[in-house]
């Protein structure tokens, strides 16, 4: 995505306080409540093969929407899990409470809180927080990448043969065996493969490095809202598979620094055109 120079400054709350100090609360409130509920019992229910959500998935959601309309009554909310088909119109913060849900409820420490705050369907503001590590990635467009305030950039390797790469699968089951297709005809070739399970975490790791580049398959606004802010801040580019500008819609992604990014999607062409 691209810097708008027709962007509003970020608005001020009713209290005075600015998006950045609210967002943070939303992000201390979110984890206090993940960190307590992964120690306990984690009661789910299914949305389909894959696709589960908890307890504290709606807890969290309903509290974070309650602050944000304190804060900002006049704008809207587009959540996972209580306001998925709310419209891109003005200003709207765009929450996941629990981003790789299937993690969580498995006991497996790998899932984050995440939000943004976007204006006229471009977001301006990033926040994913990984409460088990404690660990906040922080960005406003414009500004720097920071993890926990230290400012940080994607990985300056260039080709994906030297790269440690992610592929999520995500719910669309076709999509998700073309990412393993795409893996088994790419290895060897490559340094090593990930699977994450978290879309808003393997953003986060793209822009600041630990992953040389991440592709999902099928990503949902609440998704990778935060996430493009974040590798944009980081130095890094993101683009669909096809190599278009990423918007908040459903959507392939691919993230990383420009020289690994183009080489990712050189190779993933190569594999199309292999297998049509």
């Amino acid at each position: 995505m691209t810097m708008n120079a027709a962007l509003p400054p970020l608005p001020v709350a009713r209290d005075g306080r600015g998006a950045v100090e609210v967002a943070r609360e939303c992000a201390r409130r979110a984890g206090a409540i993940l960190v307590e509920a992964f120690r306990g019992e984690r009661r789910t229910s299914s949305k389909g093969r894959g696709n589960v959500v908890t307890e504290t998935d709606v807890r969290i959601e309903r509290e974070i929407a309650a602050l944000l309309h304190a804060a900002y009554p006049e704008h809207a909310l587009l959540g996972e899990e209580t306001a998925s088909e709310t419209p891109l119109d003005g200003w709207v913060w765009i929450v996941d409470p629990i981003d790789g849900t299937r993690n969580f409820a498995s006991g497996i420490p790998f899932f984050c809180f995440t939000l943004a705050l976007a204006y006229q369907g471009t977001p301006v503001l990033g926040l994913t927080l990984d409460p088990i590590r404690g660990e906040e990635f922080f960005a406003v467009r414009g500004g720097p990448l920071l993890v926990n305030g230290v400012p940080t950039r994607v990985s300056s390797v260039e080709a994906v043969q030297q790269a440690v790469i992610a592929l999520d699968l995500g719910y669309d089951d076709a999509r998700g065996k073309e990412q393993l297709a795409f893996a088994h005809w790419l290895f060897p070739g490559v340094q090593s493969v990930r699977i994450p399970g978290c879309c808003a975490l393997g953003l986060a790791y793209a822009a600041s490095g630990r992953y040389d580049v991440f592709c999902h398959p099928w990503a949902y606004p609440w998704d990778c809202a935060a996430g493009l802010v974040l590798v944009e801040a980081g130095g890094g580019v993101v683009t669909t598979r096809e190599g278009e500008p990423p918007a908040l819609r459903l959507q392939t992604l691919v993230a990383g620094g420009a020289a690994i990014h183009a080489d990712f999607l050189r190779l993933w062409r190569r594999f199309r055109n292999a297998n049509r």
